[in-house]
């Protein structure tokens, strides 16, 4: 998700996932919920409404269970008798998956589902707008997938090591100018073994 915002108020940068903090986030509404105070800062459901394309009362209602589970929090410097403004209470949430599955396989994979939609929601925004995208911007969308053939170990690698490279790049929230030209970009990684199950050993491979 979405990472440091210099106008986060929490002493904790992040917040680990718990199946009552799953349960929560289990809703498409509520990601981008969260998603849209992290990127852009302190809004009220007004007007998070309006960017969300829902009412006020269902936008209100969400704000409040993701307050309970303690994803966002009312800005009281903001607000006032008439309105109320809302802000993230962290600035990423850290995903223990396998702990998870374990423990509330239903509840894992429901908030997975609801991460899945998020992201998939986001290409088709692009999609929508890539016609009018700036050339440069056009060239550098990129879609593709590839097919390996790897072990349980060399996929946690993978991602480490992919983590490593995206963090190099990372500058959102960071303090100082960015380069000029520079937008906010939304990079998904997906590692996905197979869901028809374990492939057959290769020809000549160990047994």
């Amino acid at each position: 998700m979405t990472e440091d915002r210099g106008w986060m108020h929490s002493d904790d940068p992040h917040v680990v996932l718990t199946a009552k903090g799953m349960k929560a986030m289990a809703h498409p509404v509520r990601m981008r919920l969260v998603g849209l105070l992290r990127k852009h800062g302190p809004s009220t459901a007004t007007r998070l409404a309006e960017q969300l394309g829902l009412n006020s009362g269902a936008t209100s209602y969400h704000l409040r269970q993701l307050a309970a589970a303690g994803f966002v929090e009312e800005d009281a410097e903001r607000g006032n008798a008439r309105e109320r403004w809302w802000r993230s209470a962290h600035r990423m949430t850290v995903w223990t998956g396998e702990d998870m599955a374990d423990e509330e396989p239903e509840t894992a994979v429901g908030f997975l589902r609801a991460v899945l939609a998020g992201h998939t929601l986001t290409g088709q925004r692009v999609l929508d707008s890539f016609e009018t995208m700036p050339r440069e911007w056009r060239k550098a969308v990129d879609f593709s997938d590839m097919l390996l053939q790897i072990t349980p170990g060399e996929a946690e690698q993978l991602t480490a090591e992919l983590s490593a490279v995206l963090r190099r790049y990372r500058r959102v929230g960071a303090e100082g100018p960015v380069p000029e030209g520079s937008e906010q970009v939304s990079v998904v990684v997906h590692v996905l073994p197979d869901a028809q199950g374990p492939s057959a050993p290769a020809e000549g491979s160990a047994e």
